[in-house]
């Protein structure tokens, strides 16, 4: 009984503070009209929804926050890829896309060129032990995937990454054709012969064929035909060390016919 009389009387004298407070201030302004116990409950729901705008908005800014920070750093990071990317794709003067062209005389050895645009000079310029006659033959039977591996110098490995040759100027490479080994591959450079034939093909897209021979050959012997494929290639830059070149089709069905991939290991 002692405990809940106490409890009365606190709750009393906090009613009472509360009387007084209020009479006091309609005294000091006698048009204030006395508060009912409805617009005490409105005044506290109201001053309750002034205080909690405040916080939702403290809450937004900082989610608003939050995602800038995580849009910034994914910028940065993208930006970073795209730095490394663009360094490894156009260091040879590359883009994601390449002009291919196999070419090379009927009893003669196959060429590889890589161009940037049909009329540009090639950029890689390659030919393999493998004659053109088996290369066609291997393509004739399904799909055909050559790999072209070359060894890193014993000086380009103390060396720094940034001091290594690029991977198209590697001057010999080991071939393999669909996992057979066939001898060895030598980087060439564009002379007036194999100019002469990339202006001949210049403006075939896609296609290939045989051009007549400047009649170098005699009697059954037709080395003075060239015969050629041209076709776009896809361009996959793994690292400095490793790239591949994919046939595109015009169709954009099925696996590519041809693919060439070029390691140093």
């Amino acid at each position: 009984m002692a405990k809940s009389s106490e409890d009365v009387c606190s709750k009393r004298h906090f009613h009472w503070t509360n009387k007084v407070s209020n009479k006091d201030e309609e005294e000091e302004d006698p048009t204030l009209k006395p508060p009912s116990s409805n617009t005490s409950h409105g005044e506290e729901k109201m001053e309750k929804d002034k205080v909690q705008p405040p916080l939702e908005t403290a809450a937004s800014k900082a989610v608003a926050q939050r995602r800038k920070l995580q849009a910034f750093a994914v910028s940065k990071v993208r930006s970073v890829i795209a730095a490394f990317s663009k360094n490894w794709t156009h260091s040879s003067g590359l883009g994601p896309q390449v002009i291919g062209t196999l070419f090379g005389h009927r009893r003669g050895h196959v060429h590889f060129a890589l161009q940037k645009e049909p009329n540009s000079p090639p950029a890689f310029l390659i030919e393999l032990a493998t004659p053109i006659s088996g290369l066609v033959r291997e393509m004739a039977s399904g799909l055909v995937r050559i790999a072209l591996e070359c060894d890193k110098d014993k000086e380009e490995k103390k060396a720094a990454v940034a001091g290594r040759r690029q991977l198209l100027e590697e001057p010999q490479w080991r071939t393999y054709c669909n996992g057979k080994k066939c001898g060895f591959a030598a980087r060439r450079g564009c002379g007036p012969k194999e100019w002469k034939i990339l202006k001949a093909v210049e403006p075939i897209s896609m296609g290939a064929g045989v051009l007549p021979g400047d009649g170098s050959g005699s009697g059954s012997d037709k080395e003075g035909e060239v015969m050629y494929m041209r076709a776009k290639f896809e361009r996959v830059v793994g690292c400095r060390d490793s790239e591949a070149f994919y046939m595109m089709n015009p169709d954009r069905n099925g696996a590519p016919e041809l693919s060439i991939y070029l390691l140093r290991v």
